[in-house]
């Protein structure tokens, strides 16, 4: 039951481990989702994430909360695909103007992070 859940130390929330991934981080976009992603360069046990939802396409607090919390929750339930060796520091940036479905949600995030496991093996 434990492997499902999302813990204090999976956020990422250091701002200088958030400026490196930014700066050197890279990228490729899975609609409705653009991620950027770096190896962890503190001592972090498991990947970290950060989910942010642009004030820019959504004004109202509400869509955004609701947005993250869908990410968050497809996050949570596909993170085994993810390999359990790979340290990374990942960002969810939601680019879609409307609201959608968790479900292309939940394909989103899931194929992201077997396309991350794919990344891992070429390096």
């Amino acid at each position: 039951m434990g492997a499902f859940r999302f813990r204090k130390e999976e956020r990422l929330s250091r701002k200088k481990t958030i400026d490196s991934l930014f700066d050197k981080g890279a990228s490729f976009t899975i609609s409705p989702l653009k991620i950027i992603f770096a190896p962890a360069e503190d001592g972090h046990g498991t990947s970290q994430v950060l989910i942010t939802v642009p004030s820019r396409n959504f004004k109202k607090a509400v869509d955004r909360n609701t947005l993250k919390r869908r990410i968050r929750e497809a996050y949570r339930l596909n993170k085994s695909v993810l390999a359990a060796s790979m340290r990374l520091c990942i960002a969810y940036i939601y680019i879609a103007r409307e609201i959608l479905p968790s479900a292309v949600i939940h394909k989103a995030v899931r194929s992201s992070l077997e396309r991350l496991n794919t990344y891992e093996k070429k390096s």
